[in-house]
């Protein structure tokens, strides 16, 4: 099903999703908009962050439950904020009246995850989260995305070219198969050159929320 409100920007590492959340953060009209990310913050999600840098190693497959079940806390948890941040408890701050935007969600898996261990892991533990009512992909090549992420210190472990390359194929075989209107069950796709400017991206990305989203007032 469709979680009404439900917005979800994916991509791989430095597509510029995070940057165009901190642009939405700021911009009129959102007062109403929670946002958040995966993993989360909550315990789960913090575990998960450190077997991301490398800290803690474990095998593929458990990699995928451990996403699912922080996944599980994110979306059927309690709901937790703090400010306009949401922690946990994405379908109760839905159902409440608000927009919620996330930085990755089950597509994420489906195309990181899907590489490394058997896919129908991954593709079985999601199956049961509800699909968002608009998904914005940002498309952009490995190599280009790279040059972005050698600004930083450090690399997480999927942050290497060869594995974003099959991350990029992962990622587009799952957007074609969401093209079926059996699958997609009305969620809209949009997909962003994320080489584009910061600002006109920015203005696409309103434009199709507010053609898209039933926007509350509290």
């Amino acid at each position: 099903m469709v979680l009404n409100n439900f917005v979800v920007f994916e991509g791989i590492d430095g597509a510029g999703t995070s940057t165009q959340i901190e642009m939405l953060k700021h911009r009129a009209g959102t007062e109403t908009f929670l946002f958040t990310a995966e993993p989360t913050t909550a315990a789960t999600g913090l575990y998960l962050r450190q077997m991301l840098k490398g800290e803690i190693r474990v095998t593929n497959e458990t990699a995928a439950y451990l996403f699912a079940a922080d996944r599980n806390e994110h979306i059927n948890g309690e709901l937790c904020t703090d400010g306009k941040t949401l922690i946990t408890g994405v379908t109760k701050a839905c159902h409440s009246g608000h927009t919620v935007v996330t930085d990755r969600y089950f597509f994420s898996s489906l195309a990181y995850q899907s590489i490394s261990c058997n896919p129908d892991i991954p593709r079985t533990v999601n199956s049961f989260f509800p699909l968002p009512a608009l998904l914005f992909y940002f498309d952009i090549t490995p190599a280009q995305s790279l040059q972005r992420i050698n600004g930083r210190n450090f690399r997480e472990i999927y942050e290497q070219e060869e594995f974003l390359n099959k991350t990029v194929s992962a990622y587009k075989t799952i957007l074609k198969e969401y093209e079926n209107p059996a699958k997609n069950q009305g969620m809209k796709t949009v997909i962003i050159d994320a080489t584009a400017k910061k600002e006109d991206i920015s203005t696409i990305i309103w434009k199709e929320i507010q053609n898209s989203i039933k926007l509350p007032i509290l």
